[in-house]
């Protein structure tokens, strides 16, 4: 494989031939791209003559016959863990883990060590992701000191510093007056507030889904209503105070019912699903393999074919990786005591692509769910292709077949229920601010 990293030295790269798909220009035809200085400088369907693309140079042709040439994904949820949990990843080492996964854009969520609760943690790494150099990393800040949730962050000092967002993730928070209060500041700052609705009561020591598999296996149950009771709450307050809200990771049907309500009432409110809420059930869990230990957790067949269903129907309206890389050690333990997470960012193109595959999405509603729709819930140039535009692009063969392995994970976190498994569809290359930053050999 083939990593180089951004650098300010101009590179022309043509991609030859690919199926340019283009959600927001509804762009789907073969063509070359030419890339010039960062920036996309044409686009050229095969059948148009050459003749104005003739005096342009490049110092890289890719081959893209056959091959998705699309938006960079852009990804809601995706941890990195530097500062503070190195042992597990760091910023140079997950990025470059994004690069592979055809990612150009992630938000990296407030809970690092320090948490991003203040502008210097922010800058921080926003600059390490800088020096790296292989994707843009787009902090969410933390919505109260700490996480604690207690005292109101410094909101303001954080959107200047970079921060697209705030959040709280699932820490508790003192009261719900104290979430009031923190949403109408957001809401003051048109600062989008990133939830993961939780009632830590209701969830208590559980770690899977409570259900028969659970009672069978002898865990500890969290049941829909720990997740349901907060969302109900919290979308309570979303209309009383009138801030922009995304749901992150959403796991029930119940869950999908209550945002598509909302939406119909006109809340300015989105959702996403992590990619692997698609793909399993609470059945997974027999076995006490670890790996398949996450929270929210697996639930109900009926749950997972809700949340399809959601993403089919346009509730939901994008997919994100919630990447959690863990060290060995972390998923080693009994099953009860291992950490929630997996290492996804490297197969998320492939896992969500699935859904193309089963005739549920097309590959324009496909690109849309990973790339367009979460750059404008986050509110960024990106999740396009388009003449002067910064070209920040992934080349996807649908047709390729590869094992994934520990060797073939560039994640510190080797932490993926599908090691060993044979994966359908990868990433081939990514172009990073007009850089080839990944290659397959």
């Amino acid at each position: 494989m083939k990593f180089t990293p951004s650098s300010p030295n101009p590179q022309s790269i043509k991609i030859a031939g690919g199926r340019v798909i283009d959600p927001l220009s509804q762009r789907d035809e073969i063509a070359d791209i030419y890339v010039v200085d960062g920036f996309i400088q044409r686009i050229v369907p095969i059948h148009t003559s050459s003749s104005n693309t003739e005096s342009i140079d490049t110092d890289i042709t890719i081959n893209a016959d056959g091959k998705l040439v699309i938006p960079g994904a852009v990804d809601l949820c995706a941890r990195l863990r530097e500062p503070g949990q190195e042992y597990k990843g760091t910023i140079h080492s997950e990025t470059q883990a994004a690069a592979a996964g055809g990612v150009t854009h992630l938000c990296c969520p407030p809970d690092t060590n320090p948490v991003i609760d203040n502008p210097a943690v922010a800058a921080l790494i926003q600059e390490r992701a800088h020096q790296s150099g292989y994707a843009h990393v787009l902090p969410i800040g933390a919505i109260t000191q700490g996480l604690e949730g207690s005292q109101l962050s410094e909101m303001h000092a954080l959107q200047e510093a970079g921060c697209i967002g705030v959040a709280q993730l699932r820490n508790a928070i003192k009261d719900s007056r104290v979430l009031l209060r923190c949403l109408e500041y957001a809401a003051t700052f048109n600062l989008t507030v990133f939830f993961q609705s939780v009632d830590l009561s209701l969830q208590g020591d559980g770690i899977v889904h409570e259900s028969f598999t659970s009672t069978r296996l002898g865990l500890p149950g969290i049941p829909r209503s720990a997740e349901t009771v907060a969302l109900a709450r919290d979308l309570l307050l979303v209309e009383q105070t009138g801030v922009t809200a995304h749901f992150g990771q959403l796991s029930c049907a119940r869950s999908i019912e209550q945002i598509a309500a909302a939406q119909q009432r006109g809340l300015p409110v989105t959702a996403d699903i992590a990619v692997h809420q698609l793909l399993f059930n609470d059945e997974a869990v027999d076995g006490f393999n670890s790996q398949y230990h996450v929270n929210p957790p697996f639930r109900s067949e009926i749950d997972r074919k809700a949340l399809i269903d959601a993403v089919k129907s346009g509730i939901v309206t994008a997919i994100t990786s919630d990447h959690q890389p863990h060290e060995i050690a972390a998923k080693s333990a009994p099953f009860g005591a291992t950490e929630a997470g997996i290492s996804s960012i490297e197969t998320f193109l492939p896992m969500s692509f699935g859904l193309v595959r089963d005739g549920i999405l097309s590959e324009q509603e496909w690109v849309t769910c990973i790339a367009t729709t979460p750059a404008q819930i986050i509110k960024i140039d990106a999740g396009k292709i388009a003449e002067n535009s910064m070209a920040n692009l992934s080349i996807f063969d649908p047709s390729a077949q590869w094992q994934l392995t520990s060797e073939t994970l560039y994640s510190e976190g080797k932490n993926s229920p599908l090691l060993g498994k044979t994966m359908n569809g990868r990433t081939c290359a990514t172009i990073h601010n007009g850089r080839l930053v990944f290659q397959l050999p």
